[in-house]
C-alpha cells in the first residue's frame, strides 16, 4: 500500500494548461499555468476503530500534537457543537471529543439562543499564545430565533447578513469540555461590498504574526472570494461591541463566472520570513496561495483527490481516485499540509465506484489528506 502521510507524491505530480476565466482587471494576473498534484487520504476513525459517521466538517487546525476540527449544523446530532482531536499519524479520533457549554456570560448576551442550539460553525484556530484557547465563527442565521429589539437595535448595522457573524471564544475547561466565554459580531465596512448572503460568509480563519486574524470570506457582492484581518490585541475581548473587519488588500484571483469560494486557511512562513495564507478552493479543488504583503499574485495548485481502499479486488486496490472531495479545512504542521474533506451530500455518492467504499460514501464519512509542502510554491 502507498504511504499517505507526509510523503512527497513526485509521481503524481502533473503540469496542466488548465486558466481560470478571469475578468480583465489591471492589478490581478492569475498563472496560466497550475500545477496538480494528486493527494491521498484516510478515512477518518472513531476509537472503536468504525469509520466516523457525517460530522459535516468544517475547520481544521493544529493543536499540540493533533489536529482538531469541528462540524456544521448538517451534521448528525452526536458531532454537533464538540471539537474532535485527531491523530494525523493514523487519521484516528483519540476520544468522544470536546463538548462546547456556554459560559454564564455567553447565555446572557444577546446571541445565547443561537449559539447554544445548534449554530452553523466555521473555521477554528488556536490562539497563538495560549493553545487552551480555541476561535471560531458562525456562518448562516436565518433559521435562528430573532433577537430582542434592544439586541436588534444594538447589533443592526452589520454590513452584511441581518443576523450578524459571530466570532467566538472557547476555553479548554477539561479534556471533554470547552467553554463558550465571550463572543463578538462581526462589522463590515459598506465600501467592503460584503452584500447579504447568509450562506456564503466567513469560512476560514487563520493567525498570521502579531496576532492578526486572517479571515476568509467565500464570496461578496460580486461573487469573489475575499479576505478580511482583525487585530486580537489584549483588549479584543474587553467589549461586545461589533468587531468592524479590514480589508487585507491581497492580490486574489478575480472570475468573471461561477462560484469559486475559499472555505479553508492556514497561515505558512517560508524559510526567509515571508508570510503566505494557504486556502482551500473548495469548489474547484485548488489551492490559493496567498502572499499576505499582497506584492505577489496569487498561485494556483490544482489536486486530484484519492481515497483509501482498506481491502482489494482486482480492479479496486490501494486507492481510487474520487469524483468529489470538498476540502473543508486545511492545517500546517511543519512542511506537510493537512486536509479534511466536508462530504457534499449532494454529489458525495457520486464517488461510488469500488464497492468497498460505498457504504463510507452513502454515510458522508471524510478523509484526512496530506500532501507535502513545496518550496516552489512561494517562488
Amino acid at each position: 500500500m502507498k504511504s499517505v502521510f507526509g510523503v512527497l507524491l513526485s509521481g503524481c505530480l502533473l503540469l496542466s494548461a488548465c486558466t481560470p476565466s478571469v475578468s480583465d482587471i489591471s492589478d490581478i494576473t492569475v498563472p496560466k499555468e497550475e500545477l496538480t498534484f494528486g493527494v491521498y487520504g484516510r478515512w477518518i476513525t472513531e476509537p472503536d476503530g468504525s469509520v466516523m459517521l457525517d460530522p459535516q466538517p468544517s475547520g481544521l487546525v493544529r493543536w499540540r500534537d493533533k489536529l482538531v476540527t469541528l462540524s456544521d449544523r448538517s451534521a448528525i446530532e452526536t458531532q454537533r457543537l464538540r471539537l474532535r482531536a485527531i491523530d494525523p499519524v493514523n487519521a484516528g479520533l483519540t476520544d468522544g471529543g470536546m463538548k462546547m457549554v456556554l459560559s454564564t456570560e455567553v447565555k446572557q448576551s444577546c446571541f445565547a439562543s443561537y449559539i447554544g442550539d445548534n449554530p452553523d460553525l466555521e473555521s477554528l484556530v488556536v490562539d497563538p499564545d495560549d493553545d487552551s484557547v480555541f476561535y471560531m465563527i458562525t456562518e448562516d442565521a436565518t433559521y435562528a430565533e430573532e433577537l430582542s429589539p434592544s439586541c436588534q437595535h444594538k447589533y443592526q448595522d452589520t454590513g452584511s447578513s441581518a443576523y450578524p457573524n459571530l466570532l467566538v471564544r472557547l476555553q479548554l475547561s477539561d479534556e471533554h469540555k470547552v467553554l463558550m466565554t465571550h463572543v463578538r459580531p462581526l462589522q463590515y465596512a459598506a465600501e467592503l461590498a460584503v452584500g447579504d448572503s447568509p450562506n456564503d460568509g466567513i469560512e476560514a480563519l487563520a493567525f498570521g504574526a502579531n496576532r492578526i486574524l486572517y479571515l476568509g470570506l467565500e464570496r461578496d457582492s460580486f461573487k469573489q472570494a475575499r479576505v478580511f484581518t482583525l487585530n486580537m490585541d489584549a483588549t479584543f475581548w474587553q467589549s461586545d461591541e461589533f468587531a468592524p473587519v479590514t480589508d487585507a488588500k491581497l492580490k486574489l484571483p478575480k472570475f468573471e463566472k461561477g462560484n469559486h469560494p475559499i472555505n479553508g486557511m492556514d497561515y505558512y512562513q517560508t524559510q526567509s520570513g515571508e508570510g503566505y495564507l494557504i486556502a482551500s478552493a473548495r469548489n474547484d479543488g485548488k489551492l490559493w496561495i496567498i502572499d499576505i504583503s499582497g506584492q505577489k499574485e496569487t498561485r494556483i495548485i490544482a489536486m486530484e483527490f484519492y481515497a483509501q481502499l482498506t481491502s482489494s479486488t482486482d480492479n479496486c486496490q490501494d486507492y481510487e481516485k474520487m469524483h468529489n472531495a470538498s476540502i473543508e479545512g486545511v492545517a500546517v504542521i511543519d512542511q506537510t499540509l493537512w486536509m479534511i474533506n466536508d462530504p457534499w451530500k449532494e454529489v458525495y455518492p457520486k464517488n461510488i465506484v469500488c464497492l468497498q467504499n460505498k457504504s463510507n460514501y452513502e454515510n458522508y464519512s471524510p478523509l484526512l489528506f496530506s500532501l507535502a509542502i513545496r518550496p516552489s510554491w512561494f517562488e
